[in-house]
């Protein structure tokens, strides 16, 4: 779960999220809200992902500051949740 979280929300291709679902979200204004341990246990889920799902959620007066932060600044936002997953994985990470 660390580790997808940092994938989400470290992980970049020129300063953009490399997930193309991830990017595809974070340019509309989503923010990275949840993962989902086993949430997608199909053959398919586990074979590209673990079984792990990740959520993104929309709040409609956010997605316009969200979006432009994103592309002005490659900030992502994300959920408490997704974020102390990241720190824990910077805590733990000999990357």
């Amino acid at each position: 779960m660390r580790l997808c979280a940092w994938y989400l929300y470290g992980e970049k291709h020129r300063g953009y999220a490399l997930n193309p679902v991830a990017n595809f979200h974070l340019q509309n204004g989503a923010e990275l809200w949840r993962i989902n341990w086993m949430g997608d246990t199909s053959p398919r889920g586990i074979t590209a992902s673990c079984g792990m799902m990740v959520n993104y959620r929309y709040f409609l007066e956010d997605t316009a500051s969200n979006s432009a932060a994103y592309l002005g600044t490659k900030h992502i936002k994300a959920s408490e949740q997704v974020l102390s997953l990241v720190s824990q994985f910077q805590q733990n990470s000999k990357l």
